[in-house]
């Protein structure tokens, strides 16, 4: 507390300036493609990938074989190569709803459910029974006799209800995974609630019962997510979707008797029967007689089931900068010249128009020559997108060996060279583009096909023999020769322009006065000067005063500041001259 500077003396004061300034949030990738489950056109931060495979799923049965998205591979080499989090929206192609519980009743009023609940993910892997309701004895055709469910699986989940006490009005909502049963339980969460609205721990409250809805401003034609529901979601698996039997008040006001429903019956009548059971009602389903992997084609449609307009939704949605933050975008399994050339251009340019992101794309299905990916690429200019080419083989999540585009795996060696170094540092070579997991690559790249794909600004992916895969370029899709034609220097520029873009927003609505652009100098010019420290820059030199900050550019509420700066350039071309020289010659 500052001193009152009253009478004569000495006063001591404290200018604390040790304030630290976060550091630039990393905001990760962002895969936009299909999934197992999960909820449809909502994207969603996961963490790890086992955390992407309980939130989206890994393979899907159909018929005798299993299957697996190119989403999932994508995610997997992210994460194993250092990739910290991840942004992922489910691309669906049809209607997708949620599964709501079946065989629920109140304990003492017949069939009457006290409550729904409803799956957040969607789709028919969610259901595990066929009706609402049971008549006497036919369970079996949901349930076997050892408890668990006949369609009960490791994707979807199931409910229970246990721990009723009738004096407090209360009781335990258990879920579970769908593939256990009663002697081997799974318990995924379990929820200590009450059908009283005016408790606090009223189950809406509790578990949550917010849903998502995409809507479209028709002003000006973009997507939206519009947030349904009171109470934000804490369960990761389930909503509460209705309360048919609510005991408000439940205790009367001497605190130990129960109060009575509006026609005179006790609302401990009202609570859930003990018990536990399953989901249904859910629509929407993933086949396995859509192309995947090397079979993907060129005819719309044959990229995992998918169209171009599936796409749109997504592609909206990620336009919002504020809600969804991330520095690298890729789209696994669409390809340029597969019916989805449009929609790769509309990523594009989403890059572009975010200014945060690069997009990694694909330009030519499996078997194709030097030419085609060559033919390809020149119809795409942005310093916002980069393409890899071979194809690479690895191994699936079933066990076989499939060929994938060699944009899933991009985003890994990025992240890779994120953690290894920073995103200044070129996502190539033997020393940050080796690529874990590969097989082999489709086709082996000799010097000459590497000098045609270069120059026809197409990363190669070489083999080495005994060094393994790399990728060996990092081109931008941008035509004209300049800095930024370098992935390298277009993603300093997206990490310098996060970091600086944040700390310009405080100054929103500030006074516009000298202390207040001292003060984010303060903070940028140290920043920038660790990039030099770090390689990333040559040098720089950021201008914000009365030189271009005039008294009319006040007048009109702005704040004007330039930044120049001198990326550094990597070394791509290794010059060695060998000279012979007679004996006896003498070296300087």
């Amino acid at each position: 507390m500052a001193e009152s500077i009253i009478s004569p003396g000495v006063y001591t004061r404290e200018n604390d300036v040790s304030y630290i300034t976060p550091a630039p949030i990393q905001a990760g990738a962002a895969f936009v493609g299909p999934t197992v489950k999960g909820p449809d056109n909502q994207p969603l931060i996961v963490t790890s990938y086992s955390d992407y495979v309980r939130k989206f799923g890994e393979t899907f049965l159909s018929g005798s074989t299993f299957y697996e998205f190119l989403t999932s591979v994508a995610v997997k080499n992210y994460f194993q190569n250092g990739g910290q989090t991840a942004l992922v929206t489910r691309v669906v192609s049809g209607s997708y709803t949620g599964a709501t519980n079946t065989f629920m009743s109140a304990s003492a009023k017949g069939s009457t459910e006290p409550f729904q609940i409803t799956t957040l993910g969607k789709g028919i892997m969610y259901n595990n029974a066929s009706g609402q309701f049971a008549a006497t004895g036919s369970s079996a055709t949901y349930i076997n006799s050892d408890g668990s469910l006949v369609s009960g699986s490791a994707d979807n989940v199931r409910w229970e209800i246990a721990n009723i006490n009738n004096t407090l009005g209360t009781f335990s909502l258990i879920i579970r995974q769908g593939d256990d049963n009663t002697n081997n339980k799974t318990v995924l969460e379990t929820f200590n609630v009450s059908l009283d609205p005016n408790s606090d721990n009223y189950i809406e409250a509790v578990v949550g019962n917010q849903y998502v809805t995409v809507g479209t401003d028709s002003s000006t034609g973009t997507s939206y997510n519009y947030l349904n529901g009171t109470f934000p979601n804490r369960s990761n698996y389930i909503r509460v979707s209705g309360v048919n039997l609510s005991t408000p008040n439940y205790l009367k006001n001497d605190g130990t008797s129960v109060n009575l429903d509006s026609a005179g019956i006790p609302y401990s009548a009202s609570l859930p029967a003990s018990g536990s059971g399953s989901f249904y009602a859910a629509s929407g389903a993933v086949t396995g007689s859509a192309k995947y992997f090397g079979a993907i084609g060129t005819t719309t449609g044959e990229s995992q089931g998918l169209v171009p307009a599936n796409y749109n939704i997504a592609l909206s949605l990620l336009s919002n900068k504020d809600d969804y933050q991330f520095n690298i975008i890729s789209t696994p399994g669409l390809i340029n010249n597969a019916g989805f050339t449009s929609t790769i251009g509309s990523f594009i340019a989403l890059a572009e128009s975010r200014g945060d992101a690069i997009a990694v794309v694909d330009l030519v299905k499996t078997g194709s020559i030097v030419s085609d990916v060559t033919g390809q690429a020149v119809t795409i200019n942005s310093s916002y997108a980069a393409t890899y080419w071979p194809w690479l083989q690895m191994q699936s999540a079933t066990g076989r060996n499939e060929y994938v585009p060699a944009g899933t795996v991009i985003p890994g060696v990025y992240a890779f060279t994120d953690a290894a170094s920073a995103p200044w540092f070129a996502p190539a070579g033997l020393v940050r583009g080796g690529i874990g997991g590969v097989i082999q690559a489709e086709r082996k790249l000799t010097k000459g096909d590497r000098d045609v794909l270069y120059a026809a600004k197409v990363n190669p992916i070489a083999t080495f023999p005994g060094s393994g895969i790399s990728v060996f370029g990092q081109k931008t899709l941008q035509t004209k020769a300049s800095a930024l034609d370098r992935v390298n220097v277009r993603r300093l520029l997206i990490e310098l322009k996060k970091f600086i873009g944040d700390q310009a927003r405080n100054l929103v609505f500030e006074q516009n006065t000298v202390s207040t652009r001292n003060k984010f100098l303060a903070v940028v010019n140290p920043y920038l000067e660790s990039v030099v420290q770090r390689q990333g820059l040559y040098a720089y030199r950021v201008v914000m005063d009365d030189t271009n900050n005039t008294a009319d550019v006040i007048d009109r509420n702005q704040l004007v500041g330039q930044i120049f700066i001198q990326p550094a350039k990597t070394i791509e071309f290794v010059v060695l001259d060998f000279t012979v020289q007679p004996t006896g010659a003498t070296f300087a």
